[in-house]
């Protein structure tokens, strides 16, 4: 089968590029330094060129609260045309499935905890993403439409926030767990903090994913979305303390509460991900941690703590 990965060579991607290629499969991979998907003539030549039977869209412009805060009208314009566009090449090219990867940021602000998927129409996404979130919703609502207009089969997938080994640890755009990690090993006597700690988060360790859309890809073909997670919620200031623990980081930890909090609450409700086509994390936050931190070490010994 003639796969294409969106997005192949970033996080998500690469460890789905493993999974697959552990299968037998040899997946092409899309890249945006040879294929910019907000651009028509771009995505169309990747299409050509991949001629795909089954497509992962997996390439988003994303970061953290402060780069969500930069960037709404990139977020927003970048996410929203490279899934209009994989959606309609595939169209157009007769593709037989489309993978396609939500995110939790769809959720309304105050969704009650755990998220079910009946919840993600309830209200509008917390502020600081709201850009990235409706956009991810947009392609959720054009994988209907194609779906019920030209037969398209495509499914959506929820995940929760990802972490693990080859994370973005970028100064300005990484998620929390990749910052936390940086700035403990790059700052031994005090990090600073957004907000005051009290939000919760649920986090999945990235090859667990890779297994989510993977068995999604071959077991899945409904329109309904479905949330891919690990069903353990923590706050971020216990978060930042284990992080701290695992690390070895004994400096202080201080909270700069005139920045936001984002989201009051984050945990899935993976029960439809586990009927639907098996899936089940495997992996504890502890011991996803430990890998994540060892990785970074790896290949950022500079920073590595005594």
């Amino acid at each position: 089968m003639n796969i294409l990965i969106t997005g192949g060579g970033g996080f998500l991607g690469s460890h789905l590029v493993d999974r697959l290629r552990e299968q037998g499969e040899d997946p092409f991979v899309g890249r945006r330094a040879d294929y910019d998907l907000t651009r028509w003539d771009d995505a169309s030549r990747l299409f050509t060129d991949a001629r795909p039977e089954l497509v992962f869209h997996l390439a988003a412009e994303v970061g953290g609260i402060g780069a969500n805060r930069a960037n709404p009208g990139r977020y927003w314009y970048a996410n929203l045309m490279m899934g209009a566009q994989v959606l309609e090449l595939a169209r157009q090219h007769g593709t037989a499935k489309v993978v396609l990867a939500g995110t939790v940021c769809a959720y309304p602000k105050h969704t009650p905890v755990p998220f079910h998927e009946d919840d993600l129409w309830n209200g509008y996404p917390e502020e600081t993403n709201a850009p990235y979130g409706v956009a991810k919703k947009s392609i959720l609502v054009g994988a209907r439409s194609y779906r019920e207009q030209y037969g398209t089969n495509a499914i959506f997938l929820l995940p929760a926030n990802l972490y693990g080994p080859r994370d973005n640890f970028h100064p300005t755009n990484a998620h929390v767990i990749a910052d936390l990690i940086r700035k403990m090993h790059e700052s031994p006597e005090e990090i600073v903090l957004w907000g005051d700690g009290s939000p919760t988060r649920e986090f999945l360790f990235v090859e667990d994913a890779a297994e989510a859309f993977a068995l999604a890809a071959q077991r899945y073909d409904g329109e309904e979305p479905v949330n891919v997670g690990a069903g353990k919620e923590i706050s971020i200031r216990e978060l930042a303390e284990l992080v701290a623990e695992l690390s070895g980081f004994d400096g202080e930890i201080r909270w700069d509460e005139s920045m936001p909090n984002g989201q009051p609450r984050r945990s899935l409700d993976a029960t439809r991900a586990k009927e639907l086509f098996g899936f089940e994390a495997r992996t504890s936050l502890r011991q996803g941690l430990e890998r994540t931190i060892a990785w970074y070490r790896a290949q950022a010994p500079v920073h590595a703590a005594p």
